[in-house]
């Protein structure tokens, strides 16, 4: 059931993104548009009631209680920023509204932008971990919560590889070229 319940929110949150951005510059509507961006995060919500209630209700945790855990995570670190993306990209395309603004190209700028986003990465994590933490003592039963504690300790992967930008923007910056004559 709870496989169901992820794709579901998945296809919604395309449907609701996509529908809220025409919406807003194809028929004008930018309040209705603004209503249906802020039903978006309520998609994670749902999906994490539903693990918790799956769980509560006598489930063992597998991949999909831990990807409810992690959406909602996702979407408090990287949710405004990733609809502002997509917003702007609409806009761009179908509004004749200015190009989506790229990171730095180079130097310190882009440098501390990638720290930036590693850390927001990092707290993605955290925040997804608190998460499966809370779940797994809400459950309170080690037999059916030890795969969340494993997928925790996968999910560690995603922070450790991810830091490769960042040194590697430290340890060998790209050069910016000077436009000047």
């Amino acid at each position: 059931m709870i496989i169901a319940i992820l794709v579901a929110c998945e296809i919604a949150f395309w449907l609701l993104l996509g529908l809220a951005l025409a919406t807003r510059y194809l028929w004008k509507r930018r309040k209705l548009s603004t209503a249906l961006l802020i039903a978006i995060p309520f998609l994670d919500v749902i999906l994490l009631a539903t693990a918790a209630i799956d769980m509560k209700g006598g489930a063992t945790a597998d991949i999909t209680h831990g990807l409810a855990a992690t959406y909602l995570a996702y979407s408090i670190v990287f949710g405004h920023s990733t609809i502002r993306w997509a917003d702007a990209k609409f806009h761009h395309r179908y509004a004749d509204g200015p190009p989506t603004p790229k990171p730095p190209p180079g130097g310190p700028d882009r440098t501390r932008y990638e720290w930036r986003f590693w850390l927001r990465i990092v707290l993605a994590y955290a925040l997804a971990c608190a998460v499966l933490l809370a779940l797994t003592w809400w459950v309170n039963d080690p037999s059916r919560t030890r795969p969340l504690l494993e997928f925790m300790l996968g999910l560690i992967r995603v922070p450790v590889i991810a830091i490769i930008w960042p040194i590697s923007h430290t340890l060998w910056p790209r050069k910016i070229e000077s436009t000047k004559s």
